[in-house]
């Protein structure tokens, strides 16, 4: 497989190649993806958003995010706790998010879950606490060498499957991990690798 080293873009900076020149994934890329989250709510948002891509690529899940988040109620769990069949099925007739019966179901329960768990230790420190609050700070060169998952990915799957969370696989919580800045996996040639580390070095 052929190495792929960050890509210079027209702008003169070198960027992960994921985002390739979509300017929604690039916007993302640029400011969000990475950056170390500590608002539980924020977390609660993006790990059912990441449940939602499972199958799916990133962008098709970016594309709709302000759909999902004006049918979820901008992700607040003590609303979405409450919601009932109805709201189920009107969830199922909007296209604007994606129409999945068990991921929509798979939410409200989620959001019960996370109620449970704020009250006891918070779903930050839950997450963060693998990490000991603080990025891990990776170098990698080419995209090729990020890996999908790893052992703390498969650690903390197992320990929200055992709480009830669903589409919570150790990819999927890696992807997670990535987006939220548990793990700094921007490419070093990334421009943005050295500004995340920064910001995670402040904490």
């Amino acid at each position: 497989m052929t190495p792929r080293p960050a890509i210079l873009h027209e702008d003169g900076k070198y960027r992960c190649p994921w985002p390739g020149t979509d300017p929604l994934y690039v916007a993302y890329h640029d400011t969000d993806w990475g950056v170390p989250e500590f608002d539980s709510r924020a977390l609660f948002e993006k790990f059912i958003l990441d449940g939602f891509q499972a199958g799916l690529s990133w962008i098709t899940i970016l594309r709709k995010r302000e759909s999902f988040r004006e049918a979820f109620d901008g992700f607040q769990p003590h609303l979405i706790v409450d919601y009932d069949a109805a709201k189920v099925e009107a969830l199922m007739n909007n296209a604007g998010i994606i129409r999945n019966r068990a991921k929509i179901i798979g939410t409200i329960e989620s959001a019960r879950i996370w109620m449970e768990i704020e009250q006891k230790q918070g779903f930050t420190d839950l997450l963060w606490k693998h990490y000991e609050g603080r990025p891990q700070q990776n170098n990698y060169r080419h995209h090729n060498d990020v890996p999908t998952q790893t052992e703390i990915s498969e650690r903390v799957s197992k320990e929200l499957k055992a709480l009830g969370f669903k589409f919570c696989g150790p990819t999927i919580v890696y992807a997670f991990m990535e987006a939220v800045g548990m793990v700094n996996d921007h490419l070093t040639d990334c421009f943005r690798h050295e500004e995340v580390r920064a910001i995670g070095e402040r904490l």
